[in-house]
């Protein structure tokens, strides 16, 4: 099982219709031609040295489809739904709040501006989720 994220470099005022128009048009392989955001270069650069999206793969690799989908103003991921791609979901956040990104998970239809409160989540809901990613007894 998989999951997608999209890393966009938005307008900082951009709402959340524009945020998922964006998101769609880089899904949809209808890339904006022009120059690389540094934003994006920088956060695709520092992820893929902790997250290798070309070969040598590590066998603990987040990554489920590689390499990552970059454009000009985004990177698209497909992540693991398991335990492996928990320090990687955790330096997306990170990365995207260094380099004033947005985050956009179309599975929650969400939107993460850099500027967002992140409220920790609930020991108890993590223990949920580890029970529900463990293989069958």
């Amino acid at each position: 099982m998989s999951f997608g994220l999209v890393v966009l470099a938005v307008a900082p005022g951009a709402t959340d219709v524009a945020v998922r128009a964006m998101a769609e048009q880089c899904r949809s392989r209808r890339h904006p031609e022009g120059e690389l955001d540094e934003r994006i270069v920088g956060f695709y650069e520092n992820l893929r040295a902790h997250y290798p999206d070309f070969p040598p793969y590590d066998d603990d690799s987040p990554w489920m489809d590689m390499p990552l989908d970059v454009g000009i103003d985004h990177v698209s991921m497909q992540l693991s739904f398991s335990e492996r791609s928990t320090p990687a979901l955790e330096l997306i956040d990170q990365l995207a709040r260094r380099y004033d990104l947005t985050i956009y998970d179309p599975q929650g239809d969400e939107v993460t501006r850099p500027t967002d409160v992140r409220t920790p989540v609930d020991p108890a809901i993590m223990a949920l989720i580890e029970e529900l990613r463990a293989p069958d007894r």
